[in-house]
């Protein structure tokens, strides 16, 4: 019987991620979204690790749809400011704020700084939860730095901005496939993948 797992995200284009990943794998899984149950009250992202906030989904997810759930709670880190944005890196700039204008903060606070102190980090805790109670997490993380302007309509969030370790594109300026190889998510998500062969 095909093993069904819920993603909790209201973002397409990390869905669309996951998915891809996750039947690039040729498992017999099948990939829902929210969009395929009746909506529920999603979980204030009140912790202060990724870990912690992607769990918080995964379990408010797998009690309203009663199948497995897998939430990531991704973000980028910038040692310049302390490893902030981090967990608010979605609301960097303010809770009704979009991508853009997030991003745009991000560079204005880096503005003039120069790009060894521009380092940082994507990074990914993917957490899986069974209607049962069990309980894992997966981690990716994917070095680098940003840019001094955005390049790029690929991808989303912070994308257009962030030139990975070893690169000179941002993560933007990829191919779907290409950033799938290093990216933070990809990395988690392939643990997940290989995690689900060995089950």
């Amino acid at each position: 019987m095909t093993r069904q797992i819920v993603v909790a995200t209201g973002n397409p284009r990390k869905l669309e991620e996951l998915r891809r990943v996750v039947e690039a794998a040729d498992l017999d899984v099948q990939i829902l979204g929210l969009s395929d149950f009746p909506s529920y009250p999603e979980p204030e992202e009140t912790e202060r690790t990724f870990e912690g906030n992607a769990m918080l989904k995964a379990q408010a997810a797998a009690r309203h749809t009663g199948i497995e759930a897998i939430a990531d709670d991704s973000g980028i880190t910038i040692e310049e400011l302390n490893d902030m944005p981090g967990v608010r890196s979605a609301r960097w700039a303010g809770p009704a704020c979009d991508d853009t204008a997030n991003l745009e903060l991000l560079l204005a606070q880096l503005d003039g700084v120069a790009q060894p102190r521009r380092a940082g980090q994507f990074v990914c805790a993917l957490a899986h939860v069974t209607p049962g109670g069990k309980r894992r997490v997966f981690r990716g993380e994917m070095s680098g730095h940003v840019a001094p302007f955005r390049r790029g309509d690929n991808g989303f969030g912070y994308d257009p901005i962030f030139i990975p370790e070893g690169q000179g594109r941002t993560t933007a300026e990829m191919s779907a496939e290409e950033k799938d190889a290093i990216s933070h998510r990809g990395q988690a998500v392939r643990a997940f993948v290989e995690w689900l062969k060995e089950g």
